[in-house]
């Protein structure tokens, strides 16, 4: 998975996963912030967002980084 730089604006620049095809079946976009990250549906872009805080977004990647399994 490729990371993003956090956004200093407003509204994040959303993305997906690197390991994502881009043909349309990814799930998840995550936009990062300087305050965490903020989840949303791809496919419903103007729906609803989960937003993450910085210290929480940094242990789940860590998790995962390490071969845990997401939660």
């Amino acid at each position: 998975m490729s990371i993003a730089e956090p956004s200093s604006s407003s509204r994040p620049t959303w993305f997906t996963s690197s390991y994502s095809n881009g043909a349309g079946g990814e799930c998840v976009e995550c936009g990062l912030m300087e305050h965490g990250a903020v989840l949303r549906d791809s496919k419903l872009s103007g729906g609803p967002e989960v937003t993450v805080g910085s210290r929480a977004w940094r242990s789940f990647v860590a998790a995962l980084a390490q071969g845990h399994p997401a939660l």
